[in-house]
């Protein structure tokens, strides 16, 4: 490598966004300041039953990224630090909302550096004001028809009340 060339820095953002709620959006948005590119990585677990589909998901957040120019989306099945090597990403996001976020991250982020040495974990702490939301409160809140616009991007209220 000479002087002139760099090396671009792509970050992954792992998880399930079902939905993408504005706490991930914070997340997304801080962590594009920081990289060259970040892929929001939509975790299709076969085992599991979404509450929306992996596509829909994807729709959705596509939906919202159109003004951040550096960051896509995609989905995967399988370890997170196998994507990330398929695509080329050097760094994991994982954000933080609580103590009990940072006790798991931390556990994942070490099985994640003896799987994978090459890939460094950031962690990004949630603003205050997005500290509460999950996807699942979300879905809870969703089911017994309570409003979630304060929660979500106004496309996944738009889509869900269809």
């Amino acid at each position: 490598m000479t002087n002139n060339e760099t090396i671009k820095k792509i970050a992954l953002y792992p998880g399930s966004f079902d939905p993408i709620t504005n706490g991930h959006l914070d997340v997304v948005e801080r962590a594009s300041a920081m990289f060259d590119e970040v892929i929001i990585a939509v975790l299709n677990h076969p085992v599991k039953k979404p509450f929306l589909d992996v596509q829909t998901r994807v729709e959705l957040i596509k939906g919202v990224i159109g003004k951040f120019k550096n960051v896509r989306v995609d989905f995967f099945e399988g370890l997170t630090v196998e994507f990330a090597r398929r695509v080329g990403a050097k760094f994991l996001i994982r954000g933080l909302r609580t103590i009990s976020d940072f006790e798991y991250e931390v556990q994942l982020c070490q099985t994640n550096q003896v799987l994978a040495h090459e890939i460094d974990t950031v962690f990004l702490s949630t603003r205050p004001e997005h500290n509460f939301i999950s996807s699942s409160i979300v879905r809870e809140l969703f089911n017994h028809n309570t409003d979630i616009s304060k929660f979500v991007p106004k496309n996944v209220v738009e889509y869900l009340k269809k």
